[in-house]
């Protein structure tokens, strides 16, 4: 082997220490730097060569080199924020963001990101956020991330209006009570019959024991109120059983029936009629319900006209509310009808309810309890409606219809999805934040910006939502600091620093001896 040998071997140590004294300085950099993943240098021995040694061989290492330049993918620390926008993975996983020019698609763990004019979630560097729009199930409110894979973007920032198809009302009804409203040959219908729609008021204060009123929305977004009004049934075979009436003021009632609009009748805001049954303790037994026939005729307050209620397929009897006066949805027969659930805390199991009795109109219920409807397979709710001694109460009340509202903020759920919450207090899932996974971390591309790419050694990302397919979580305003530990890197430094040293010493030394032997000569 030669001097110079040596002298390379030399300049291998201090090439590679230098390189390594740029990755200490990268990760010093971007101590402060959103999401960033510090990266440390792995050395390894270079070729080496053979000479003899007596009777065997003996090797002399040629210097060293970079084995590689690993990439720390550990968690880092949060930082809170004051943005809803600005999101944090507790775990594995990346968000995903398009160069809009190129159609790239890049990697990051820097979230944050924010709405531009245009609607679009974008991260720092102008690229926007991949995701999925939101599909919730309105039985279960589970939000899934049905379709393809694109741009979150809100295209609207207006919510629009829906109109009410489930109005619950849960009360107690004072057992104690008696009957305000007397009918001999109808005593389960004694309130109904006082119903007048032309009158100045259609049900007198006197007439009733109980009111309760709610607001439901039409399509359109308008505001109406619904009232139901309860009376004791006194000729009841001494049972507790109440009567009800579901109503709407008589002149915004727009269903009309074989060309005679309601408004202009007597039965003018009549929606439902029936009965609620319960046993001796208070608790609810059956519930009856009556709507007008969509083939009613002469007079639409004669109970020949009213006939049991269809269900919903969840087993709620329904009622038709027309309130913009639209063509042929005048009852919930009608194909084109809004039907309305009325949920007082009772329903049938069976998909669509139904009645077990024959009758077919309340005119042939008359005196006899036993003529009442009863609703197949009912059960009742958690909380429901009962006839307990107390005094009256509303214990639940709620409708799922709401006017049209601006939006007026976003939030991030730990599970990725953004929710709209608007003016009119309802909120919306709108989008599913996508993320994206590698099973080689280490063979990603650095691009800057905060910024992976995907590589052969990569390989290809497994996409999915936050809690998912080994995905982390998603913690809104929040953001993730970057993991260089700075007393590490310090330690690092003066190693690295101590190593070119040393190799410089190398050197020179080698120098020296050099001119030793180029001295030879004189």
């Amino acid at each position: 082997m030669s001097l110079m040998s040596a002298m390379y071997t030399g300049i291998s140590g201090l090439g590679i220490h230098s390189q390594a004294m740029s990755v200490v300085g990268n990760n010093l950099a971007n101590t402060s730097t959103m999401g960033f993943k510090r990266s440390s240098t792995q050395f390894e021995d270079f070729f080496y060569s053979n000479i003899a040694t007596g009777n065997s061989f003996g090797q002399v290492g040629l210097g060293a080199n970079i084995a590689s330049i690993y990439g720390d993918f550990s968690q880092g620390a949060f930082l809170d924020t004051n943005s809803a926008t600005d999101m944090a993975i507790s775990g594995n996983g990346m968000f995903m963001v398009q160069n809009d020019n190129t159609g790239n698609i890049y990697y990051t763990r820097a979230g944050n990101f924010t709405f531009d004019k245009t609607g679009y979630l974008r991260d720092t560097n102008g690229y926007t956020v991949q995701g999925w729009r939101a599909t919730t199930d309105t039985k279960t409110g589970e939000v899934s991330n049905i379709g393809s894979l694109g741009d979150i973007k809100l295209d609207s920032f207006q919510l629009a209006p829906s109109a009410t198809t489930t109005l619950r009302m849960v009360t107690n009804l004072n057992s104690n009570a008696t009957e305000k409203t007397t009918d001999a040959t109808n005593p389960f219908f004694a309130l109904f019959g006082s119903w007048s729609g032309q009158a100045d008021t259609a049900l007198s204060d006197s007439s009733y024991s109980y009111q309760s009123t709610i607001k439901v929305y039409d399509e359109s977004g308008t505001a109406h109120d619904v009232s139901i009004y309860y009376d004791k049934v006194s000729n009841a075979a001494g049972k507790n059983v109440w009567e009800y009436v579901v109503a709407c003021a008589p002149d915004e009632d727009g269903r009309t029936i074989n060309g005679t609009q309601l408004s202009t009748t007597s039965s003018a805001g009549l929606l439902m009629t029936g009965t609620l049954s319960f046993d001796s303790a208070g608790r609810i037994t059956n519930m009856t319900s009556f709507v007008l026939s969509s083939n009613a005729s002469g007079n639409y307050k004669d109970l020949s006209n009213w006939v049991p209620a269809t269900f919903s397929q969840d087993g709620y009897p329904q009622l038709t509310a027309n309130f913009t006066a639209s063509s042929n949805a005048s009852s919930s027969l009608s194909t084109n009808a809004a039907n309305i659930k009325l949920d007082l805390g009772i329903h049938s199991t069976n998909s669509y309810g139904g009645w077990t009795s024959s009758i077919t109109n309340a005119s042939q219920v008359g005196t006899d309890i036993t003529n009442l409807p009863t609703m197949n397979a009912s059960t009742t709710s958690s909380t429901t409606t009962t006839s307990y001694s107390d005094a009256f109460s509303i214990n639940d009340e709620a409708q799922d219809g709401y006017a049209s509202g601006f939006l007026q903020g976003v939030s991030v759920t730990s599970e990725g999805v953004v929710v709209g919450t608007y003016s009119n207090n309802q909120s919306k899932n709108l989008f599913v934040v996508g993320m994206a996974d590698f099973t080689n971390l280490q063979g990603l591309r650095r691009e800057g910006g905060n910024l992976y790419s995907k590589t052969i050694d990569s390989g290809e990302p497994r996409i999915g939502t936050a809690g998912s397919a080994g995905m982390g979580s998603i913690a809104s305003g929040k953001l993730e600091q970057s993991n260089v530990d700075t007393a590490t890197e310090m330690v690092n430094m003066i190693s690295y620093q101590r190593g070119f040293q040393a190799n410089s010493k190398v050197i020179s030394t080698v120098d020296t001896m050099l001119q030793e032997v180029i001295q030879l000569k004189r």
